[in-house]
């Protein structure tokens, strides 16, 4: 575990996951064991949504590449590349062909390995500024490599009904809720107030849209995606791609307001 600290700010990182971010004594962050999720974040790369319905398979220009929901990223372990008392940096590094076990298997999933054709690289960074927190993404790797990304963070409610402010939208807890699995779309968006207890800002750049998504009233993943998953059939999930030039470089802000 790692602790970032910034004057009435701390971060907590657990091997490249945040899992906690507390201002003035509040907690922002979900906590693990807490109900909904065994996670606090991870990262959809490089294909986001699920492939089930399309036998785990994606199609590639170097034919078909085996993922599960949410693409290989999540079953690489991050490696700790620099850390100071207001900042950290972690990688992740993939070489093309390479069999990667699946968590899911058996219970979840019918294929125990997964196998992406490109190599790549995955660098996750995190900065503390006082009351801001700024988390960047910087994509290596073969030219043209297809790709999408998403960033999955979920945050702690603290009151029966918080408020998801995006543009001139509002979007209540219970309709997050109704959508189910399939995540609540917020297209052509990059700024999402979370209005709970207290408030935070989630800013992005380099992505395009949001997807909401919980099955319970204690906690809300706000995810910045750059393609909704759920727009084409699983079978072309592959027109939801972006194309690697050397590299590529997201950023998520979260500010507390």
């Amino acid at each position: 575990m790692i602790t970032l600290k910034s004057e009435n700010s701390t971060v907590g990182i657990d091997d490249g996951e945040l899992v906690s971010y507390v201002v003035n004594g509040h907690e922002f962050i979900h906590q693990k064991g807490s109900p909904g999720w065994r996670s606090s974040d991870t990262e959809m790369f490089p294909i986001i949504g699920p492939v089930n319905e399309a036998n785990f398979n994606v199609q590639v220009s170097k034919g078909n590449a085996t993922q599960d929901q949410h693409g290989i990223l999540r079953e690489l372990e991050y490696k700790l590349v620099s850390n100071t008392e207001t900042s950290a940096v972690y990688k992740k590094e993939y070489k093309a062909g390479t069999p990667i076990k699946n968590s899911k298997y058996p219970e979840k999933s019918n294929k125990q390995w997964l196998m992406w054709p490109f190599s790549f690289g995955f660098e996750k960074s995190f900065n503390l500024n006082r009351e801001v927190l700024e988390v960047t993404f910087i994509i290596t790797g073969e030219r043209d490599m297809p790709f999408m990304l998403g960033y999955h963070p979920a945050f702690k409610l603290h009151t029966d009904n918080p408020i998801i402010v995006a543009g001139e939208k509002e979007i209540t807890l219970d309709e997050v809720l109704a959508v189910g699995n399939r995540a609540l779309q917020v297209a052509n968006c990059k700024s999402i107030i979370l209005k709970d207890k207290k408030s935070i800002t989630i800013e992005t750049e380099g992505f395009e849209h949001f997807m909401c998504w919980t099955e319970v009233n204690n906690m809300v993943c706000i995810e910045p995606i750059t393609f909704y998953p759920y727009a084409v059939e699983q079978s072309k999930l592959h027109e939801g791609f972006q194309y690697l030039k050397d590299s590529a470089r997201f950023k998520v802000t979260l500010k507390v307001n």
